[in-house]
């Protein structure tokens, strides 16, 4: 497998503060591995043999809140333009910006803790089937996976799977085993699922100004549908009590996941969310 390696602004002023050279983590703080970067004049001679100039490396200093990597002898930065601007964000673990909006929490808890805290909620299983609406980064659908559930999970923007594949702490998603990728809109790809195929779904989508949709009570009946009786389902939905055009967004999540069949409906403080479960068959 080829080598990537990864630079953030604060690995690129110690690279300008070396002498001689200096041993640097290159996969954003994935692994506690570092690597050796010598000095060769104005140059920085990667693992690789792959030659930067001390300019490039000054430009990423100077470049806060973004992510670059070295590769095929070149340094790109970790972003994307098209329809929307998507970056990776040098949080540890990274997390995604699409126009400006963050996929994980970052404030007082780091992205992983943020997944733990909603896959927490529902506890996925060894053996059990999950359904991750909204892949993102992937970190959910790996958390789920080294539970020892097998995992569906669905992402519609092919910008967001792109750097997935970038970022060394999604690796994982793209290793075959327990977890299969689907691109394409949640609220379509739900429509082919049997009845009763999960045992969980987590439900993390984008903001309601973006995806009104997957949270509307016809998509809730889909989900409500596809899980097994008994099954769970976490929904993250943001802060209690924030208002969208004056109502309150979660207690109108709760009523719409109430009206769809689910029982048990109730608030997940901690994963600013909200839980519910499928009835048992009687």
């Amino acid at each position: 497998m080829e080598e990537v390696y990864f630079l953030t602004a604060g690995d690129a002023r110690r690279l300008l503060f070396a002498r001689g050279g200096a041993r640097l983590n290159l996969d954003l703080r994935k692994t506690g591995r570092s690597w050796l970067i010598t000095i060769e004049g104005d140059e920085f001679i990667f693992p690789d043999g792959t030659r930067v100039e001390r300019s490039v490396i000054e430009r990423v200093a100077r470049d806060e809140g973004n992510v670059y990597f070295i590769k095929n002898g070149g340094v790109y930065k970790a972003a994307i333009a098209g329809e929307y601007y998507y970056k990776l964000v040098p949080t540890v673990p990274p997390t995604i910006e699409i126009n400006g909006i963050r996929m994980h929490r970052t404030k007082d808890v780091n992205p992983l803790q943020d997944t733990l805290n909603k896959v927490n909620t529902v506890k996925p299983n060894e053996g059990e089937t999950v359904l991750d609406t909204c892949m993102g980064l992937g970190y959910t659908a790996i958390e789920a996976a080294k539970r020892g559930a097998y995992v569906i999970t669905v992402e519609k923007d092919k910008g967001v799977i792109e750097l997935a594949r970038i970022n060394p702490w999604s690796r994982e998603l793209f290793q075959g085993g327990k977890i299969q990728i689907i691109h394409g809109d949640a609220f379509e790809v739900v429509k082919r699922f049997n009845n009763g195929s999960f045992d969980v779904i987590i439900h993390d989508p984008p903001r309601f100004s973006l995806a009104g949709h997957l949270y509307s009570g016809e998509f809730y009946e889909e989900l409500f549908r596809i899980l097994k009786p008994g099954g769970r389902l976490f929904h993250y939905v943001g802060n209690p009590g924030k208002k969208y055009r004056r109502r309150d967004l979660q207690k109108g999540v709760m009523e719409r996941l109430r009206k769809a069949g689910f029982v048990g409906v109730r608030r997940a403080e901690e994963a600013l969310g909200v839980v519910a479960k499928k009835p048992e068959k009687r």
